[in-house]
């Protein structure tokens, strides 16, 4: 079996600032990539010397200018992702994409190579599908609702047609839904785990991506730290993190405590959520993608 290239990519800014794991990131899929490509956003602080700072030769860093007036629907980002996504070498076979607060465990890699060869050769896979681990609050706990999305596509075929839809979330080709298998390696999911006063930040500018100023002094709070607590239902985790997330783990000081198993949810959710506790099953699930 011919080995598959593969090329990572991602975009990225204001990591230091707001506090992206964006190093733990890149780092976590690099032993499996031949190139990856990090499209660098006009920052505030140093996140240029951030990336620098991996020492890898393999990344390479695609200097770009975010046009902020893209509000809505946070297209943004799917145009930055797409950018980030061309400049992959014309010779992968495929493009592993991973957002800044996402982070595979080193369990996974043997399985994510040997995935990405056995389909190599067969066109009408479009992309992998990954399962999602969506930690909130603290590294001790997981959101466990239907706010949080279950799997998403991270790995894409280099092709020039498939482009991130929406606000970066997934992809599609030519608009439609990619054909996709699922495969057993999780991506954890970093972006509700912070200091409460990074957290806060990020959500007093991250909403610009999405909405007007009006609209974000309405609805985001102006208090210095975020409130956690307005979460419908989490669970312990359960489990390992990944290596390079360990020293970040370690380092957090900051505490939480929830009441595990107490769902703030309307009668409606409440039973949809006991019906996917018991059966596996979520009824009117969201899906962009195409499972065979």
């Amino acid at each position: 079996m011919t080995q598959a290239k593969i090329s990572g990519f991602t975009i990225v800014r204001n990591a230091l600032k707001y506090d992206y794991p964006v190093v733990e990131s890149i780092t976590s899929i690099l032993p499996i990539c031949d190139e990856f490509v990090v499209c660098l956003g006009d920052s505030e602080d140093d996140t240029l010397g951030l990336i620098q700072s991996i020492g890898s030769p393999k990344i390479r860093i695609l200097h770009s200018q975010w046009d902020d007036r893209l509000r809505e629907g946070g297209r943004v980002l799917a145009i930055e992702t797409d950018k980030a996504f061309a400049a992959v070498a014309p010779t992968a076979d495929w493009g592993f994409y991973l957002q800044a607060d996402e982070v595979v465990h080193e369990k996974y890699l043997a399985g994510i190579r040997q995935a990405a060869d056995q389909y190599r050769d067969q066109p009408q896979v479009e992309g992998l599908l990954f399962p999602y681990t969506h930690f909130y609050g603290s590294y001790a706990y997981v959101g466990d609702s239907r706010r949080w999305y279950r799997h998403e596509i991270r790995i894409v075929r280099n092709d020039p047609q498939i482009r991130s839809y929406r606000d970066a979330q997934g992809f599609r080709r030519n608009d439609q839904k990619l054909k996709v298998k699922l495969i057993d390696a999780q991506i954890y999911h970093y972006g509700w785990v912070k200091d409460p006063y990074y957290q806060q930040e990020k959500q007093k500018t991250f909403h610009k991506l999405w909405h007007s100023d009006e609209w974000v002094k309405k609805n985001v709070s102006a208090e210095d730290l975020y409130d956690y607590s307005a979460i419908d239902s989490v669970m312990r985790f359960v489990g390992t993190h990944p290596a390079t997330m360990q020293q970040r783990v370690a380092a957090a000081d900051w505490k939480l405590d929830f009441a595990e198993g107490q769902q703030k949810m309307r009668p409606r959710d409440w039973l949809l959520y006991r019906w996917e506790k018991l059966t596996g099953i979520r009824p009117f699930e969201y899906k962009n993608y195409q499972q065979i």
